[in-house]
């Protein structure tokens, strides 16, 4: 009996190493790697809209490219009223993009670089704020008014808003919550906040 125990004991006590261990060393990333790089070097990205103001976002299955998140406000009595409201830069860096698109659908587009290959894309804006490509500019900053600009599609007014890292459109992290595909959520935006 007691080697019977002993084998048991053994048995059950590497198990449970095992069981402990290997989580451990699948989930830890090794240093360098992709998944490091994209959370240590990712931009402290806020909501492009101003303080205090409640956005509805939304990202669906078969939304054009996926992860992208489209804008929506709206007034005390559930009306849309974001045509003409203010953006602004989610994160400083420099403009890479400011054009009318007349091949993708995106409209007034102006696009970011924030460094070490992160861009934010905004889209479909009623106006572009004079920005050229090689322009500074810092988070908060205004980069044009909401529209619903597109050389191929009838659009009602939105801001449609894309995070991309290394050339790639990603998962949005927007003031820390991470935006699933599929989601459908308001949000307040604590950009421009003192």
């Amino acid at each position: 009996m007691p080697r019977r125990f002993r084998r048991l004991a053994a048995v059950a006590a590497a198990t449970a190493a095992l069981t402990c261990a290997a989580p451990a060393a699948v989930a830890a990333p090794q240093a360098g790697s992709s998944a490091t790089t994209v959370l240590s070097d990712r931009p402290v990205f806020k909501m492009p809209f101003l303080c205090g103001q409640r956005w509805l976002g939304s990202n669906w299955r078969g939304h054009s490219p996926p992860h992208s998140i489209d804008w929506n406000h709206y007034n005390a009595s559930g009306s849309p009223d974001d045509y003409g409201r203010r953006v602004f830069a989610s994160a400083g860096g420099t403009v890479l993009r400011s054009y009318y698109s007349q091949s993708t659908g995106y409209g007034n587009t102006v696009v970011i670089g924030h460094g070490n290959g992160w861009r934010t894309r905004y889209a479909h804006l009623k106006t572009r704020a004079g920005l050229e490509r090689g322009d500074k500019v810092r988070r908060g900053q205004k980069i044009g008014r909401v529209g619903k600009s597109s050389a191929l599609y009838n659009l009602s007014p939105h801001l449609h808003y894309e995070q991309i890292h290394n050339g790639e459109v990603v998962v949005a992290r927007v003031q820390g919550v991470r935006w699933y595909d599929y989601l459908k959520r308001y949000q307040t935006s604590k950009n421009r906040c003192g």
